[in-house]
């Protein structure tokens, strides 16, 4: 885009046209899942599963929050936690 008969590429699509590189997925995306796998949980997550299998959630967020340090924080644990507890009563339920 040539603006006042500059010969110049200005803008927000100046440049040559290139197709971008697609970056394969980083290692530290698969450590987490692996670690998990092989130690299993951590011990605040043990803890947080068995107050929420009694239904003691507000219990669980005030503990988790507590652990880890902020409320956003607590809450995405206390989900992860949940379905923790979801996939282990339906791995209980398949096996019957």
């Amino acid at each position: 885009e040539a603006l006042h008969g500059e010969p110049l590429p200005r803008g927000l699509s100046k440049g040559h046209k290139v197709t971008k590189n697609v970056s394969k997925p980083r290692q530290c995306c698969r450590r987490g899942r692996l670690t998990k796998h092989v130690c299993g949980f951590a011990p605040d997550e043990k803890r947080a599963v068995e107050l929420l299998k009694v239904s003691k959630d507000r219990r669980a967020l005030k503990f988790l929050k507590k652990r880890v340090g902020t409320h956003i924080r607590a809450k995405r644990k206390r989900e992860d936690c949940s379905n923790i507890l979801a996939a282990m009563r339906k791995a209980i339920a398949k096996k019957d």
